[in-house]
Order: structure tokens, then C-alpha cells, then sequence
């Protein structure tokens, strides 16, 4: 939604970038993910001991992937060396097991610096100040020199912590205590399970087959449609700025009123389908192309998560709660996609809610952060109609819950968002039509000025009196009515005050350009038609004052 010359829908090239990917192809989030293919069962050779820690081995690999959810990063192809990740995991983001049979403790010192060079290109392929990681290594026996003092500090590498334990036929509970302390998880394993080589093979392939399906899993999320309805909108985007450009401007109030911008008044009779038409109507160049931008970006996201079906009536819905929230909190006129496409962040947030893990391992951070500086921007920024931004997002959200996600089937999140959404709109509704709403008052006095009756909107305006700061817009019109009704000196106080108030409403310099004019007071004029030419230079009517104010002026 936008009232004026800015919009705050902004995404930043990179994040838009690594968003994108994220959502359209989930494994190319993390750059240094590995695929796996079918592991061929092959029986090898070895010792009794030997099979008892490569069956330790594999459980706590099975305890980490099954249990705790982490994903597999890379697995050697020897399958001896298996790198994790659980970035939801705070206390070990980032897990490295290491099948191998130890001899001297340099040898030890060595592997783990060079694992730490590892983990420090996983801190900066994943852009972090910091990440912790936990190095297990499990051996049939221990270093035969000293080697505990090598392992009782962390090993750090420019803020890529290495925390190493070794789990040997000795030490196994212990080393399971250790390394539930490091984790904040109990990891227990059967010692004394009997299993053979192809008991273990079963064991290697049920842990590779869960790692897989839930990769496969989280794809499909991704994947349940192509962005039809995205490109349709956008091609509505440009059809409509070309209709408002070519018939008197998409910034000429009169033509978005004509074309269904959101009016307040017009609604107020009866014109309900303007809680829709907004959506694909913009305002100047820059709102149009910052939309469409976003638009691309984040529909086509999640009309490929929704499906098309379910995307439209998100979309849809989002842009309905956006204009009618705006209805409700802002008298301006206005139009934009930008309540639909932050009902957008709604479904996206909502994808959050329901795969939590998944969302902020990928792009729950960017849609947070986006969102935030999206909605600061619209409360610092003059001109954004952040009421429309917020009921989008809400609806959005709401509307997502009522559709849900494919192959969802538990009924209680449609039934909350649906009776959520009814509950909404009704307030809403009832907010919007009620005769002590301030907007509806500033409404009902704009169109009595428009109607020339004066007296009737001085006497509801004077309603409002108190409420000044909060409602700029009351001195604007009253400044007018006194201006009709020739009393300057009144016109000039609460002109001059609204333009302290609100410095960059430029209609209300040039209102004050013309009582200064009215009084005699040439060079003050003349400040107050540059200050509105500053912040509009395309005006006629200003340009024309400003060289009627210039011909007046005293020449030195």
C-alpha cells in the first residue's frame, strides 16, 4: 500500500539472491551439502573389536541423524567419516564422526587442526560470527602416548571452536556422558548389542535411508507448484500502470479513483469491491517496480510451497485484510500490492510455524529481518500506509492457516485461522463504519468540502480539535475551510503549525504560500512555494505560484 512517493517493500540483492535459492531448490541453501547415492553392502574383514566400534560408531551416528534430527553434510566414501549439521542445535551446530583407529597423539593434533580449517569454511559459507562444533573420534583403543592433555581444551581457529572427544573400548560410558555434556542431549548406546557384519550393514543403510527421506521430505515442500498466478498478477501490474499512465497518470488522484484506488468515501457508499482493486494499481514508476520485484521474488516462492489454488486465495485474502485495514486506520487515498505481497511473509511465516527447524536452517532469518526492515521503513518513511502492510501480513498468515500446507490433514489450524479470520474482519468491518471512528469523520468532512458545505464539515471536524498531533489532517481541512470562509489570520496558524507537524506535506507549504501571498508577505511566500516545489517539483499550480510570488518580490 502507498499514500505518497515512497515505498517500503525493499529487498536486499543478496538476501533476495540466497532467498530465492533457498526456497526453490532447498539443497542449494548450504553450498557444501553432499548427496549420497544407494551404498552398496560390501563385508570387510576384521577383528572382534573392530566390529564392536564400528557398531558404536554407527548408533551414535543413528542417535544424531534419527533422533536428533541433524542432516548429513558429506560422508567419505570409505564411510568411516561423517560430518552433521543441526544449526538449531546451539550448543553443537555442527558434528564430525571419525571411524579410525588411533596411534600417536601428534597424529591426533594434526587432524584436528585440520578439521577446524573445515569447520571455519563451514562459519563462513554460513555467514557467522561464531560456530561450535564437536569432533568424535572412535577408536579400538586409545593413543599409546599421552594424548588427554590434547583434547582438554577446545581448539579454536578464528572463532570456529573444536570441542574433540575419544571414544574407545576403555571409556565408552564416560565418553557417552562427555559427550551428552557437550551436546545438552543424553546420548546413551547399546555396548552389548550382538550384530554381524550385515547387521551392521542394515544399521549403515536404515540411518542413510531416514537421513535421505527427510531430505526428499523437505524438497517437497518446496516443490507443489509453478508460479502461474505470480506472472498473471505481474502482467495485471503493467496492463493497469500502462491504463493509469495513459489517462491522466498513475499519480493523479482523480485517475486512481477512477481506476478503484482505495477511497474511503467511495467505499463508505457502498463501492466494497475497492478492498480488492487497489491490489494491482500503483503509484508512479519506482512503487511500481519495487512491487513487482517483490512480488516475483516471494509469490513465485510460495505459490511453488502453497500451489497455485491456495497461493490465489492467500494472495487474494492478504490484499483484502490490507485494504481494509488501511480502510480503518488511514483517511489517504492509496493503492499497491504491497499488503498482498507481505501476506506473502504471512504464508512464509507460517511455514515457519509448522516446520520450525526447517524454516530457520533456511530462510527464517532472512524473512525476519526483511520483515522488520520493512515495517521500520514504514514508520519512519512519510507516505507508506503501514496499516496496509500489517493487515496483510496478518492476512496472510491467517489465510494460510485456513488453506494450509498440501498433504496437510489435522483440521484444527483451519478451523483457528478460519474462525480467526471471520473474527478479524468483523471488527474491522464494525471499526470501519463506526460514526466515532476518526477516519470516518475525516472522510465524511473531506467529502462535504468537496460538496462546498463548510459549516457542516467545520462542525464535524471540531470533533476532532483534540486530537491534532495525532490526525494532521484536521488542520488541513480546517486551514481550508477558513481559507473559503476568509479568515487568513485562523488559515495562517494552523498552516503554519501542520507544516512544523508534518514538514513534508507539500500541499499544506502551498496552501500556506498562498495566505502568506494573501498577506501581503512576498518573501515568506516565496520560502513556503520553494519548500512545496522541493518536495514536489512536478506540480503545475506550483510552478505558476512560484513565478507569480517571484514577480512580487522586492529586487535588491
Amino acid at each position: 500500500m502507498k499514500t505518497g512517493e515512497f515505498n517500503s517493500l525493499v529487498l536486499g540483492s543478496r538476501l533476495v539472491r540466497q532467498y530465492r535459492s533457498t526456497v526453490l531448490s532447498f539443497s542449494s541453501y548450504h553450498s557444501y551439502i553432499f548427496t549420497f547415492p544407494h551404498l552398496p553392502y560390501k563385508i570387510k574383514e576384521r577383528g572382534g573389536g573392530d566390529l564392536k566400534q564400528d557398531i558404536v560408531f554407527w548408533q551414535l551416528v543413528q542417535h544424531f541423524v534419527v533422533k536428533r534430527e541433524y542432516r548429513i553434510l558429506h560422508i567419505s566414501p570409505d564411510q568411516m567419516e561423517v560430518w552433521l549439521e543441526g544449526l538449531n542445535h546451539k550448543k553443537a551446530p555442527i558434528i564430525r564422526l571419525y571411524r579410525h583407529d588411533l596411534d600417536w597423539s601428534t597424529w591426533l593434533q594434526r587432524d584436528i587442526e585440520e578439521a577446524s580449517h573445515h569447520v571455519l569454511n563451514f562459519k563462513n559459507q554460513l555467514r557467522k560470527r561464531s560456530l561450535k562444533a564437536l569432533n568424535i573420534y572412535v577408536s579400538s583403543y586409545p593413543p599409546v602416548d599421552d594424548w588427554e592433555f590434547r583434547i582438554k581444551e577446545p581448539f579454536v581457529n578464528n572463532k570456529a571452536e573444536i570441542h574433540s572427544v575419544v571414544i574407545h573400548e576403555g571409556n565408552i560410558p564416560s565418553g557417552m556422558d562427555e559427550i551428552s555434556n557437550l551436546t545438552g542431549d543424553e546420548v546413551r548406546i547399546e555396548e552389548d548389542i550382538v550384530m554381524d557384519d550385515m547387521g551392521l550393514y542394515h544399521l549403515k543403510q536404515s540411518v542413510l535411508n531416514a537421513s535421505s527421506q527427510r531430505v526428499n521430505m523437505e524438497k517437497s515442500i518446496f516443490q507443489h507448484g509453478k508460479p502461474f498466478f505470480t506472472y498473471l498478477f505481474i502482467i495485471l501490474h503493467l496492463v493497469m500502470f500502462y491504463l493509469l499512465e495513459t489517462n491522466g497518470g498513475s499519480q493523479n488522484p482523480e485517475t486512481l479513483m477512477q481506476y478503484g484506488a482505495k477511497y474511503n468515501p467511495a467505499i463508505l457508499e457502498g463501492e466494497w469491491w475497492r478492498f480488492f482493486t487497489p491490489i494491482v494499481l500503483h503509484i508512479g514508476f519506482l512503487h511500481l517496480l519495487l512491487n513487482t520485484m517483490a512480488l516475483f521474488y516471494l509469490g513465485s516462492a510460495v505459490e511453488r510451497i502453497y500451489g497455485n489454488a491456495r497461493f490465489l486465495l492467500i494472495y487474494l485474502f492478504a490484499g483484502f485484510a490490507g485494504s481494509l485495514a488501511s480502510f480503518v486506520f488511514t483517511s489517504s487515498l492509496s493503492a499497491g500490492a504491497s499488503g498482498a505481497i507481505f501476506g506473502c511473509f504471512g504464508a512464509l511465516l507460517f511455514v515457519g510455524i509448522t516446520y520450525p527447524k526447517l524454516f530457520f536452517r533456511t530462510m527464517g532469518a532472512n524473512i525476519l529481518v526483511l520483515i522488520g526492515i520493512n515495517l521500520a521503513i514504514g514508520f519512519t518513511i512519510p507516505g507508506i500506509d503501514n496499516a496496509g502492510h500489517i493487515g496483510g501480513l496478518i492476512g496472510g498468515f491467517l489465510a494460510s492457516a485456513i488453506v494450509h500446507l498440501p498433504k496437510h490433514k489435522k483440521p484444527l489450524p483451519r478451523i483457528f485461522g478460519l474462525g480467526a479470520a471471520v473474527a478479524l474482519t468483523y471488527f474491522l468491518l464494525v471499526q470501519g463504519y463506526n460514526s466515532d471512528n476518526p477516519n470516518l469523520i475525516l472522510n465524511q468532512a473531506e467529502t462535504l468540502i468537496q460538496q462546498e458545505e463548510y459549516k457542516e464539515a467545520r462542525g464535524l471536524l471540531s470533533q476532532l480539535e483534540d486530537r491534532e498531533n495525532e490526525f494532521p489532517e484536521i488542520l488541513f481541512y480546517l486551514s481550508f475551510i477558513n481559507i473559503q470562509d476568509g479568515r487568513i489570520e485562523d488559515a495562517r496558524v494552523q498552516l503554519e503549525k501542520l507544516t512544523d507537524m508534518a514538514p513534508q506535506l507539500h500541499e499544506a507549504h502551498f496552501n500556506l504560500a498562498l495566505v502568506y501571498l494573501e498577506l501581503d508577505e512576498i518573501e515568506k511566500a516565496s520560502i513556503s512555494i520553494n519548500k512545496a516545489l522541493e518536495l514536489n517539483s512536478t506540480e503545475e499550480n506550483y510552478l505558476q505560484l512560484q513565478s507569480e510570488i517571484n514577480q512580487q518580490l522586492p529586487v535588491e
